[in-house]
């Protein structure tokens, strides 16, 4: 990788910690903004830089880090919320994919895209979230209270998360053009310019 490309990653990285800080207590799901930098991310750097500055996040986290929105460490694994987490990687890559692939630009099409990221990271945190209240936990939780707390309590503020990015990388992305050569970030299905 270039070290430009490594600035960016690592800029995506932090700015996905920062969005951790901030956070609002939800009955087993905290609110955060982390979801902010997963769109960015995927949106600016494209599927495969996005995904992988979402990566080194949680890979620091994994390592101790305290840059979880509940600290850091291995023991996160078994945590109720660890699967937004491994939502957010592959989210990063889907909302990266569906704007290079497609060359999407409007802000209606750039919304569906972060509402397609915002379902897988809520896929996979369901999942997690049930099976760790089931095994880890010993406190079960139904199918109803497993979406009920994991995806429709929290989902209305991070539906309004995503109408914002959609006019922010809707505004940001042709600006960024001098700065992020999407060839250089490898994108074989990505059109020559931003």
């Amino acid at each position: 990788m270039k070290a430009r490309s490594i600035s960016y990653v690592a800029l995506f990285t932090a700015l996905t910690a920062i969005g951790a800080a901030v956070k609002i207590p939800v009955p087993y799901i905290p609110f955060t903004l982390q979801i902010l930098a997963v769109y960015l991310a995927g949106a600016l750097l494209g599927p495969r830089l996005g995904s992988l500055s979402i990566l080194c996040y949680v890979g620091i986290g994994l390592l101790g880090v305290p840059v979880f929105a509940e600290g850091g460490g291995l023991g996160y694994l078994f945590k109720p919320t660890f699967g937004y987490l491994l939502g957010y990687i592959l989210g990063a890559f889907v909302n990266g994919w569906l704007i290079y692939r497609f060359n999407l630009s409007a802000i209606r099409s750039i919304f569906l895209a972060n509402a397609a990221t915002l379902l897988t990271v809520y896929l996979f945190g369901c999942i997690w979230l049930y099976g760790a209240m089931k095994w880890v936990a010993q406190a079960p939780l139904s199918l109803y209270q497993t979406v009920l707390y994991g995806f429709i309590i929290p989902a209305p503020g991070d539906i309004l998360l995503c109408i914002l990015c959609a006019v922010i990388i809707h505004q940001v992305r042709p600006r960024l053009s001098k700065y992020i050569n999407v060839k250089e970030l490898n994108h074989p299905w990505a059109k020559p310019t931003l």
